[in-house]
This record gives C-alpha cells, structure tokens and sequence, in this order.
C-alpha cells in the first residue's frame, strides 16, 4: 500500500502545495513505521524514525523512553545513535513517524540534516514552522496509518503520553 499523498509544510494552510511521495520516501516511511510498531509492540512510546540518503537506511530506531527509562531516547534520536557519527549529513532526510519535539528539532538543525519527511503531525503538531524557518525542507505525509498507531498508543497508554510530549505545555 503506497502513502497518501503528500504536502511541502507551509505556515499558510491555503497555500500548500499537494505532491505523491516517491519511491524511496514511501520506503523510508513503511520502515518509520515499522519501528513505530515495534515500539507500540513493547509497551512504548510509538514514534519512529529513518536516517537515510541516497535510497540507503543509515540508522533507523524508535522512541524507548518506557523500555530504557531514558527521558531523551526519542525516536529521531534512536535513528542518530544508531546512524553512529558521520562527518556531516549533507544530502540526508530524517523519516519520522510523528512531527518531532522540540529536542528532536533541535538535533536536526544541530547536524544540519537538510530534510524531514514527517508521517504525521496531528496527534502531536510539534513546530514544523521553526524547521522550515530555519532552511529545513518539510514534507508532512498525513499518514493515516502513523495517526492510527498513535491514537492506539494513546488510548491504551494515556498516562505514558502524558508524562511525554502530550502532557506537556510549549510555549
């Protein structure tokens, strides 16, 4: 099953542009996905993450802030771990299951990753404007089927959401 399709994030609601998904971020995002679930699967936090570029995976995890007790063990940065270090990350797209946190936002532009393929960013908006604003290329899939492993997670674990980025009032 492919991906829904897909928009360039804009500020202005109006003004988005709708695109398909290509090949390789339609893989990216099912792998994204796939860690998603593992997590769900272990009682975690779903949210999912791909490093890749040129169509090849450099790092994949997801959120195990509930398996290893780790307040920072997001997925975006399970993915960074796993991706071990690089010496730049010109040309990479981080594949992302749900709009990233601010701590994830901030190790994205930390290591100058030049674009995020988000899954979706209704169960959890995020700041994708503070990505963009800074050069980031975003592209939200609105992927029903990250919405749905969300919402399962959240209804079967409301007191973990809570106590991670749903609980929790930005300003």
């Amino acid at each position: 099953m492919g991906l829904p399709s897909c928009r360039p994030y804009n500020s202005l609601p109006v003004a988005w542009a709708t695109m398909q998904a290509d090949a390789v971020d339609t893989k990216m995002m099912d792998l994204a996905l796939q860690q998603a679930r593992e997590g769900l699967a272990q009682g975690g936090v779903p949210v999912g993450a791909v490093l890749a570029a040129n169509g090849q995976v450099l790092g994949a995890g997801h959120n195990q802030r509930v398996q290893q007790g780790d307040a920072v063990a997001h997925g975006e940065i399970s993915a960074l771990r796993d991706a071990g270090r690089r010496p730049d990350y010109a040309g990479t797209t981080m594949y992302t299951t749900l709009s990233p946190c601010q701590m994830c936002s901030g190790a994205i532009l930390l290591f100058q990753i030049p674009r995020v393929v988000v899954g979706e960013a209704e169960t959890f908006a995020g700041d994708l404007d503070f990505l963009r604003g800074r050069g980031v290329e975003v592209v939200l899939l609105d992927d029903s089927r990250c919405q749905d492993v969300m919402r399962e997670f959240q209804e079967r674990y409301p007191e973990v959401w809570s106590e991670d980025i749903g609980g929790r009032q930005f300003r």
